[in-house]
């Protein structure tokens, strides 16, 4: 692979191997022969290491390179190429991470080592250890902070090793002990061995110990490399512009570098160091990973150590904080596009994105859809995933086909694997396309977003999906929906998704508090305004006020088909024969021919699909989508029913008049409900009547069928009788007065 993709000679410019231990030079080495090169391209990279080269010696050693079953590759030269600073010039073709950040890394190179110029390392001109070490102490610690440090040693295999040292002073307390020790350091730290030197923590500890649990505050890391001349590592922790507190020469071949890291906890500290080791590696500092630890120790200046001295180079150089350092090094080279020039396109101009949804929605674009509680906002995005699976019309539009991941935050598993079959059924359609719904269930699993996208796209980035929906989003929200920064970093990682996959990204969002019915479509999703001003396309459903004429009529539908199916199935004669197109269209027209062609059980037995079907209507509720669209023109408002658990576009136009309800005070709103004595005794009267129609078995009804019908007592339905006068009751039952 890597031979086909990239040059192996060229990327050894990227590889100083003077920077390279010896293992990796031999690594190189044999990856150059695996792949077909000579001794001799060895030999002349080789002698970029001018301190080590020795002639002969790579032809040597490239006979000794004879192949194994697990030989080293290619693939080592590149990857030694990116951390010298190699950019490849397109995405490699892998798997994210599990955790992966999205987007490359490389930008973390900010030094072209080529040109990169050592800069000497100046001894102080005047040697006074008490001012060096106080100068230390101060920059670095609180006049409180307990200071932990190490001057004895012991022996192991020829190394001196420092002991645990002693930490149960302020650096207060030692300031004040050095300034008064008459330039005597052993008098207030203990005597050190010359041919040794001293050490210092450069974290405060608590007191009590000097481990990782006794820091007290995770403030700076130590940044130390013992694998390139001081001139250049001095040069390159200035180049970098590295927050540093203290640069400290070690009295030895390396510089330690104390940078502010500032982190709030362990776990951040390591994460910044992490970083941080990784920004000087890709730019040329080798750092020594076993100085990771908070507790490490540094070398003390002020000491001498071997006949050299450990002493204070700089203080306070480069950024002034961490953060702003991080901002700046990931600032200095974007991975922007550059900006181009339309007249160089105008005549060959890229294609457009292929629609999703037709008339809304482009494949690789977003959506939101944004909603009051218990609009259905769930099953309509469970309809437009069935919908686009099978490739038919979700509401009033059409889908494009494709492969749809839907990711479940919200219900638990087998609620949301039930809710797709009862969706299927509902529609009436048969589950052919099953294969093309991949459901990720994250209920008590779900992770803030920039964390949950490089999983999402890790797990989807073979799977060809054209959408991924996310539901609901206030699940996975990061900081504060009212804040438009935190908010815009939110809605970026749907960008990044849409972009790393070339799916659309479709998702669901509730309403803010109050009335909405004054508001612009784009201004009733919660929160920030970046919610509904950053996706393709917002969709927004708001309730319809139904009017007891509108609810009247549904139920009439609702009785009149009841009885129409009745009639179809135990007296299709008659039905053909004696019931008319106008008769359809009213319940007390088909009751009546409901009495006269059932038998008195058949009719008894419908009066179960007469209440059910009444109880469905009362359960449904209406709604209105409306729209903002970015790359297709407005459409026309759609009316809908929701009809549990399916939403259905109303196509009678009976919503068509309704208007949207205004953002009033709940107790003005009731007022316009009220209605007059009058109004109330009439509607009471009309109730009567149609139950009296709906429970009639050969012209007679009971009190305990009445009072089942209309869900009241017994003795509502005796006083509403009474009140109406146009019927008698006696012994229970009831007829029409003559």
């Amino acid at each position: 692979m890597d031979r086909q993709q990239y040059n192996i000679i060229e990327l050894l410019e990227y590889i100083d191997p003077s920077m390279l231990d010896y293992t990796e030079w031999v690594s190189v080495g044999m990856a150059l022969k695996d792949e077909g090169h000579t001794a001799a391209d060895f030999d002349a990279w080789s002698r970029r290491d001018i301190g080590r080269y020795h002639p002969g010696e790579c032809f040597k050693k490239w006979d000794t390179f004879k192949g194994s079953a697990t030989p080293v590759t290619a693939g080592t030269v590149v990857q030694m190429a990116k951390d010298g600073g190699w950019v490849p010039p397109h995405h490699e073709n892998r798997e994210l991470g599990w955790d992966d950040i999205i987007g490359s890394r490389d930008n973390l190179v900010v030094i072209d080592k080529n040109w990169l110029e050592g800069r000497e390392v100046l001894e102080p001109n005047k040697w006074n250890p008490v001012e060096q070490l106080v100068k230390y102490l101060e920059t670095l610690f609180q006049s409180t902070e307990n200071v932990g440090y190490v001057t004895s040693s012991w022996e192991k295999d020829g190394r001196h090793m420092p002991t645990k040292g002693a930490s149960d002073r302020t650096a207060g307390e030692l300031i004040q002990q050095l300034n008064n020790c008459k330039g005597d350091i052993g008098s207030v730290l203990g005597d050190y061995k010359p041919e040794v030197g001293a050490w210092i923590r450069f974290n405060p500890l608590d007191g009590k110990g000097v481990k990782n649990d006794n820091v007290t505050e995770f403030r700076y890391a130590l940044v130390e490399s013992d694998d390139m001349e001081l001139d250049k590592q001095n040069a390159i922790i200035r180049e970098l512009e590295l927050p540093v507190a203290c640069l400290v020469h070690s009295g030895g071949k390396s510089i330690h570098a104390i940078v502010k890291i500032d982190a709030a906890n362990y776990d951040e500290y390591r994460k910044r160091v992490d970083y941080l080791y990784e920004v000087c590696k890709k730019n040329g500092l080798k750092v020594d990973t076993q100085n990771k630890n908070p507790s490490r120790l540094s070398r003390m200046p002020g000491i001498m150590r071997n006949g050299q001295k450990q002493f204070l180079i700089d203080t306070n150089i480069g950024k002034e904080s961490w953060n702003e350092w991080k901002e700046w090094i990931e600032g200095i080279n974007d991975d922007l596009p550059e900006p181009e020039n339309i007249g160089d396109l105008w005549d060959n101009l890229p294609e457009l994105s292929p629609p999703l949804i037709h008339g809304m929605l482009r494949q690789g674009h977003k959506l939101l859809l944004a909603g009051p509680s218990k609009a259905g906002k769930s099953y309509s995005l469970i309809e437009m995933c069935i919908s686009i699976a099978e490739g038919k019309r979700w509401l009033n539009w059409d889908c494009a086909q494709g492969k749809i991941m839907y990711v479940n935050l919200e219900l638990d598993r087998a609620s949301c694997l039930h809710r797709f079959k009862d969706v299927y059924t509902a529609l009436g359609w048969a589950p052919n396309n099953l294969s093309n719904i991949d459901i990720w269930n994250l209920r008590g699993k779900s992770v803030p977003m920039d964390k949950l996208a490089p999983k999402l796209i890790r797990r989807a980035q073979k799977k060809n999906y054209i959408a991924i929906v996310i539901d609901p989003i206030y699940k996975v929200i990061t900081g504060d929906e009212n804040s438009a920064d935190q908010m815009a970093h939110f809605v970026n990682q749907f960008d990044k998704i849409c972009t790393e996959l070339g799916s659309a990204v479709i998702y669901c969002h509730h309403h803010s508090k109050g009335g909405q019915g004054n508001k612009k479509s784009m201004d009733r999703a919660s929160g920030s305004g970046v919610f509904a001003r950053d996706p393709d396309a917002l969709l927004d459903l708001i309730e319809l006020e139904l009017s007891d004429d509108v609810l009247n009529n549904e139920i009439n539908k609702a009785l009149c088909n009841v009885c129409i199916n009745w009639l179809n199935k135990y007296a299709e004669a008659y039905m053909d024969e004696r019931v008319s197109q106008d008769d359809m269209c009213s319940q007390n027209a088909m009751l009546d021919h409901c009495k006269k062609a059932l038998s008195i059980e058949q009719d008894k037995a419908m009066q179960k699909d007469l209440y059910a079907a009444r109880d469905a209507v009362k359960s449904i509720s209406a709604w209105r989508i409306e729209g903002t669209l970015r790359e297709f023109p407005k459409f026309k408002p759609v009316n809908l029913w929701f009809e549990y658990p399916v939403h259905k576009v109303d196509k009678s136009e009976i919503l068509e008049g309704i208007k949207l309800d205004t953002e009033r005070a709940p107790w003005k709103k009731n007022l316009s409900k009220k209605k007059t004595p009058d109004e109330a005794k009439q509607e009471r009267k009309v109730s009567v009547d149609l139950a009296i129609e709906a429970c009639g078995i050969n012209g007679q009804v009971t009190i305990e069928g009445l009072s089942e019908y209309m869900g009241v007592t017994d003795k509502t339905v005796r006083n509403r009788l009474k009140e109406h006068g146009g019927y008698w009751v006696d012994d229970g039952k009831v007829g029409k007065k003559k």
